[in-house]
């Protein structure tokens, strides 16, 4: 290994688009991927510790994205005299022939008198968080690219997330209450972007797909909180747990403001030498800093284009090969976020207890990043998702067919679908960070999100429609979810390729056989 890096550091051949050398044309630079792999060495504790902090952005995002299931909840009910019976509509009867369980403060519907309201109005924050993040990854996307990098973007977004959510605790009717789960949308949209992106860059590509598991971890353990934040809280107001999931957000924002560090690789395409060079001191190994000094005559050259804040979408979509994967992925995760935001949502609906449901779905996540991180390194990307995403298409439909004569066994086949979806999204997540380089990838993740977004927008309303006939929901759940999945033959496979940092350097590889399998 010394004699290695004596080589490197001897080496008259730049590191970074140098000008070859006459007598050896054959021997080509090393990427910047390469020579940064080289800096950062072996996976250690320093870039341990920044994958984990990064990560945990993931808890708070899983809790604002699911919280709506109990805040919004409609109650159940009892009657109070005898001109009412349990099977008969509450809106057909008198005020004072039922009451609410629970106090009139634990759901907005009951505090604000929705449960008559149309399945719109009843649907609207939700609607509202959803299209915030949609909105919000199209305006935010591509600053991560740009003008303020992963860090400083992550820093933002949670920040605005937790004041927006904190705000909610004043909303004193379901219009303020969807106008601030808008902004809590648009402050969500890039945390689980940024997040991933940033981790991965952080580490060369032996750890890089382990890493970036790493917040799927995280995402289950947000999720798993949340119903027993609701539980613990359980009579009390729903201002309650927003309350327990935004000031704790508002506290991480200030440990990422200052102990987390920028990726090194954004800095270099953005021509920072010497902050990257000093955050690569800062995570490198021991053994590497031999290395770290030759990056002082280092010269890299940027991008032939200026990147700011929208171009990176533009490049993405001029770039006929570029532009075709970014459909294929949005349609495939597009079905994925149909089944992945709108089971949850339609818990309400089984007849199943609450909060255990939600945790049964958040316990299902968990089994799906142990998929994920085990066996990232052996599945092939283009068949592990057809085969999850066809299956929980299956599964879904299954659940409306044949779960009527069985709640245990509805129950069972919703996890087998949610747990399929949930490793599907992972997976696709990966696939699509190692499709486009590192100029425009934070920005090519991003819309593969607001397209799983864009697939969630429609579960309120369908969840809501479905509480009659279940198979308005799961069933097109299902059909969705089986249909998108087949886009994933048209992308090529990326299992044990090196990432590339530039559109050139991509372009190159995909008109050289599309990126074939190595190994």
């Amino acid at each position: 290994k010394l004699c290695k890096i004596f080589d490197i550091i001897t080496d008259s051949t730049p590191l970074l688009l140098s000008r070859p050398d006459p007598s050896n044309e054959s021997k080509q630079p090393p990427s910047l991927d390469e020579t940064i792999e080289r800096c950062i060495g072996e996976f250690g504790l320093a870039q341990l510790l920044q994958a984990i902090l990064v990560s945990f952005a993931w808890v708070f995002d899983a809790q604002q994205t699911f919280i709506s299931v109990f805040t919004d909840a409609e109650p159940k009910w009892h009657c109070t005299s005898d001109s009412c019976t349990s099977v008969s509509d509450i809106c057909h009867l008198p005020q004072n022939s039922w009451a609410w369980d629970s106090p009139k403060d634990t759901s907005i519907i009951s505090e604000w008198g929705l449960e008559c309201a149309s399945s719109i109005i009843k649907g609207l924050p939700a609607s509202s968080f959803f299209m915030g993040c949609l909105i919000g990854g199209l305006m935010l996307a591509t600053l991560a690219d740009s003008l303020l990098g992963r860090k400083n973007l992550l820093f933002l977004s949670c920040l605005m997330m937790s004041f927006s959510g904190l705000f909610t605790v004043f909303s004193n009717n379901i219009w303020i209450y969807s106008a601030l789960k808008f902004v809590n949308g648009v402050g969500r949209a890039t945390i689980g972007t940024c997040a991933l992106v940033l981790s991965t860059e952080l580490v060369g590509k032996r750890w890089r797909s382990q890493v970036g598991v790493i917040g799927f971890f995280c995402f289950t353990l947000g999720f798993l909180t949340l119903p027993a934040f609701a539980y613990m809280n359980r009579g009390s107001s729903w201002r309650t747990l927003y309350l327990w999931t935004s000031v704790p957000t508002i506290f991480y924002s200030i440990l990422v403001h200052f102990l987390v560090r920028e990726s090194p690789r954004w800095l270099f395409v953005r021509g920072r030498k010497e902050e990257a060079v000093t955050i690569l001191k800062s995570i490198a190994t021991a053994g590497s800093s031999g290395i770290l000094m030759s990056f002082s005559n280092l010269e890299f050259g940027k991008e032939s284009w200026n990147v700011d804040t929208y171009s990176a979408i533009k490049i993405l979509l001029k770039k006929k090969w570029a532009c075709r994967r970014l459909l294929t992925v949005m349609a495939v995760v597009f079905g994925i976020g149909m089944v992945y935001y709108g089971m949850p949502l339609g818990l309400g609906n089984l007849s199943f207890n609450l909060y255990l449901s939600v945790t049964f779905n958040a316990l299902s996540e968990l089994p799906a990043s142990l998929v994920t991180f085990f066996l990232v390194d052996k599945l092939n990307r283009k068949d592990s998702l057809l085969v999850f995403t066809t299956l929980s298409g299956v599964c879904s439909i299954l659940s409306v067919v044949m779960g009527e004569t069985s709640a245990n066994l509805q129950m069972g086949l919703e996890l087998v679908s949610f747990f399929c979806a949930c490793t599907a999204f992972n997976i696709s997540l990966i696939h699509t960070l190692e499709l486009f380089p590192t100029c425009v990838r934070n920005s090519a993740i991003s819309m593969a999100r607001q397209s799983l977004v864009f697939g969630g927008m429609f579960s309120p309303v369908l969840v809501a429609v479905g509480s009659k006939n279940r198979f308005l929901s799961y069933g097109i759940f299902g059909m969705v979810i089986g249909i998108c999945g087949l886009f994933v033959i048209f992308l090529p496979e990326t299992r044990g390729r090196t990432i590339c940092d530039t559109m050139d350097e991509e372009e190159y590889n995909s008109t050289n056989n599309d990126l074939p399998v190595l190994g």
